[in-house]
């Protein structure tokens, strides 16, 4: 490995931490020892990059700091011409739009021979399925994740009856046929599964729920089995 590609693979190690973690665990990942560990944080840290830490204490990487224009290998630029593809084809017209514009973003700032690679990519997303979304807004339900907002819903259950609900969305399940919104109920008081097609009437409100959607994100997983993505 050399040391730009070591040095980049020191940055994703400290990107995927949720907190401090040692350099003698980051030195173990990399097979190097402490003192070039050192060194390399202190190279990083001098070009920009947001390391905190010291010896004894572990090393935790700052939110913001933007990898430099270059590596991506060809698995990695692969990775995401392929889902770009995928979520152009699959996903509503302005996350397809999203994935079009951030991957043109991407191209932007490749060297030459990785653009190329990128838009030469000989994968592709065959095709699927007929979606089942009927008449909902996806957009306005990320916006409600993403605000943590709560969502009032008009819902037809499999039987074809119809209830009101005031629901906490913290995830969007992409299936094949359909879309599915992951919430707290509040007439229920659980968690519940809505299918997209189902909602005939979805009005956004400006009442943010009480609990953070990550909270909910875990509780909901624990509970249904669901490993991390």
């Amino acid at each position: 490995m050399s040391r730009a590609e070591r040095l980049l693979e020191l940055l994703q190690l400290l990107r995927r931490q949720r907190g401090p973690v040692s350099g003698a665990t980051l030195a173990d990942e990399l097979g190097i020892s402490l003192r070039t560990l050192y060194r390399d944080i202190a190279s990083l840290q001098a070009q920009g990059a947001g390391i905190e830490g010291e010896p004894g204490f572990g090393y935790i990487l700052r939110p913001g700091f933007m990898l430099p224009p270059l590596m991506f290998s060809e698995e990695e630029l692969e990775a995401l011409v392929l889902g770009s593809r995928w979520v152009t084809r699959r996903a509503d017209d302005r996350l397809g739009l999203a994935a079009r514009d951030a991957l043109a973003k991407i191209a932007a700032v490749l060297p030459a021979d990785l653009r190329d690679d990128l838009e030469s990519s000989t994968l592709l997303v065959g095709p699927g399925e007929p979606l089942v979304t009927g008449e909902l807004d996806l957009g306005a339900v990320r916006q409600a994740i993403r605000a943590e907002r709560k969502l009032v819903i008009t819902y037809r259950d499999l039987k074809e009856a119809e209830s009101t609900r005031t629901i906490w969305p913290f995830a969007l399940g992409f299936f094949d046929r359909v879309r599915v919104i992951i919430a707290w109920c509040e007439l229920r008081q659980g968690f519940r599964h809505f299918r997209a097609d189902r909602i005939s009437v979805l009005t956004p409100s400006p009442t943010r729920y009480p609990r953070r959607r990550q909270t909910l994100l875990r509780e909901w997983r624990e509970l249904a089995r669901v490993p991390p993505q």
